[in-house]
């Protein structure tokens, strides 16, 4: 519905006009006595003002535009004095003209003017007070602070020493206030490097999962330079380090890792995101095939005993928990019967030695082991003779067997000996 203002002679119209229309007030009977009072003399100042005859039907229907108020709306229920308590310009008749409506706004001017100075006043006189000692009579009692108020000067006694002293205490509480402040910001955004960098490296393994600050502070190093950053960023590079590794370690929710380190959940999660690119970019370089000679030079005895010295790698499948997707086809191919959620896939490879030598990419968590490692190009790295290790759900000796290498599956039952294959 198109709404037409009701004063006289406006031709507003919101459809057309770019402009506020208000109702008229309602009356407010669901609270004190001073509400209902004001609310019934608010709605019949409006009422007089439009000046029109208005069946009592239509007063639910009435609008009237922001152009009848000096400030372009009108004031709150309690704030009686303020001249756009009702409409008061551009009423299109005499019964209230434009030098009234300017009169009874200079006048509230000047009301507020007269309430900023009494505020004013009331601050200096509490900061007087604040500097005024306890005094204490013979008897080793101490005044109260009325009585030491009563003899506070008033606004005409005050000199320019108290003033100069009441600008002194503002100053202090201001220069404290501040350093407040930036103890309790300081307090928020942990987690760097003065946080680490006390030898306790029990705290970096719980909060980063990395053994000690030495390696903490060479990844820092390894990937500082390509992490960006601005002079908006309210967290230094190595929070975002820390926010991104204390998330992978302990899996926190964004909420609570924003208020460890004093942003939004929003802000968290951007930050995370990011780090997560700039390690996927820096690092995955490190993953790479070893020699076969380096291998067996630093094969460990246990392997030596067990295996020989042709163990090229040990792999296994980890899956990493999803939202459940919204797509059914995206929902089927990630349900994981292991996990019994909505999972992704991925085929790792170590040596023998510990390193990380292959990581697949992601595939559904519906996917079997066996289909992952033949299509995932990890076959076409065996040499003739080596040897890979894995569980017993690989069922992959035939395909490992025609790359030459052989797949020994270890009896984790006790009693039993190794399988080969």
């Amino acid at each position: 519905m198109v709404n037409f203002c009701a004063i006289y002679r406006c031709g507003s119209r919101g459809d057309r006009d770019k402009k506020s229309f208000f109702r008229l007030p309602a009356v407010i009977t669901g609270q004190c006595e001073k509400t209902l009072e004001l609310s019934q003399k608010r709605r019949a100042k409006w009422l007089a003002n439009v000046s029109r005859s208005i069946k009592t039907s239509n007063l639910p229907y009435v609008r009237i535009c922001s152009d009848h108020f000096i400030t372009g709306k009108p004031s709150t229920l309690f704030d009686c004095t303020n001249p756009d308590w009702a409409p008061t310009i551009n009423l299109g008749h005499d019964k209230v003209t434009e030098a009234s409506a300017a009169r009874d706004s200079k006048r509230y001017t000047r009301t507020l003017g007269r309430e900023e100075k009494k505020k004013s006043f009331d601050a200096a006189s509490a900061l007087l007070q604040l500097q005024i000692p306890y005094d204490e009579d013979e008897t080793g009692s101490t005044n109260t602070v009325h009585e030491i108020a009563t003899e506070i000067p008033t606004q005409t006694d005050l000199k320019a020493a108290a003033i100069a002293a009441m600008q002194t205490e503002l100053q202090r509480l201001l220069t404290e206030n501040k350093n407040l402040k930036q103890q309790l910001s300081s307090e928020k955004m942990k987690f760097d490097l003065n946080f680490f960098n006390d030898d306790d490296d029990e705290k970096v393994k719980y909060y980063t999962g990395l053994p000690d600050f030495c390696t903490l502070k060479i990844l820092y190093q390894y990937v500082e330079p390509y992490m960006p950053h601005s002079r908006a960023s309210v967290l230094t590079k190595f929070q975002q380090l820390s926010l991104c590794l204390l998330k992978l370690r302990l899996n926190l929710s964004h909420m609570d890792i924003g208020q460890r380190f004093g942003i939004n959940k929003s802000s968290a999660s951007r930050l995370f995101l990011c780090m997560i690119d700039v390690l996927h970019a820096r690092l995955q370089p490190l993953i790479h095939w070893p020699e076969r000679e380096q291998l067996r030079e630093t094969m460990p005895m246990s392997f030596r005993v067990n295996f020989g010295t042709k163990v090229a790698i040990i792999i296994d499948c980890f899956e990493v928990f999803l939202e459940r997707p919204s797509n059914l086809s995206a929902r089927a191919l990630t349900w994981s019967s292991y996990k019994h959620n909505n999972t992704v896939k991925f085929l790792i490879g170590i040596t023998p030695q510990g390193s990380i030598s292959y990581l697949s990419k992601g595939w559904g968590g519906r996917t079997s082991d066996k289909h992952v490692t033949e299509q995932c190009g990890i076959l076409s790295q065996l040499n003739p003779g080596d040897v890979v290790l894995a569980d017993r759900g690989f069922d992959i000796a035939d395909s490992v067997g025609m790359m030459g290498a052989e797949l020994y599956i270890p009896a984790f039952t006790r009693g039993k000996k190794t399988t080969k294959w």
